[in-house]
């Protein structure tokens, strides 16, 4: 059993009041907040600053942290198999996606500093009119920070995937104290 993905991503909003969103693949992928994994252990601003770059040849700043983001096929708080060691993942059904934890920070642009590479592509949406095929972690990041939020922590269910009946549900975020 391997631990959860960890990824970065940013708000980055122009003077218009749009968001940056990009999508990887020629289209066949959906939109989503600029970052990634990163490819070394660093921290997570230098990360993500690192990674906006790469996907999208911008210079960002990140101001605040909006969120924490798990998205995950097993509720938290699903209780482990019986007879499990305390501490242990909950009994996923096989086929099921692997944990993803994104960290997502409001941003500064500081402008473009090179092209984007080849295969992303780039593009401006209002908070209040994203595309449909966004990313569960995109939609739920921006309309947090829309709201003005920061410290958030939420539990998201990849689309197309149930959420196990009698769990918490990932509607309400939990807003961590200041």
């Amino acid at each position: 059993m391997s631990g959860p993905t960890w990824a970065v991503a940013a708000i980055v909003v122009d003077d218009a009041g749009r968001v940056l969103l990009c999508r990887q693949g020629g289209g066949e992928r959906r939109w989503a907040l600029p970052g990634g994994r990163p490819r070394r252990p660093e921290c997570p601003t230098a990360a993500v600053t690192a990674q906006v770059r790469r996907e999208t040849g911008r210079r960002v700043e990140p101001v605040d942290l909006v969120g924490i983001y798990h998205l995950s096929g097993s509720p938290c708080g699903r209780p482990a198999p019986a007879g499990s060691p305390p501490g242990s993942p909950p009994d996923l059904p096989p086929g099921s996606p692997p944990d993803v934890v994104v960290h997502v920070f409001r941003a500064v642009d500081g402008r473009p500093a090179a092209e984007p590479p080849a295969g992303c592509a780039l593009a401006w949406h209002r908070p209040d009119a994203l595309p449909d095929d966004v990313t569960p972690v995109t939609r739920a990041a921006v309309a947090d920070a829309t709201a003005g939020r920061s410290g958030v922590l939420r539990d998201l269910r990849p689309e197309g995937t149930r959420t196990v009946p009698g769990t918490r549900q990932p509607e309400a975020p939990h807003v961590a104290p200041s």
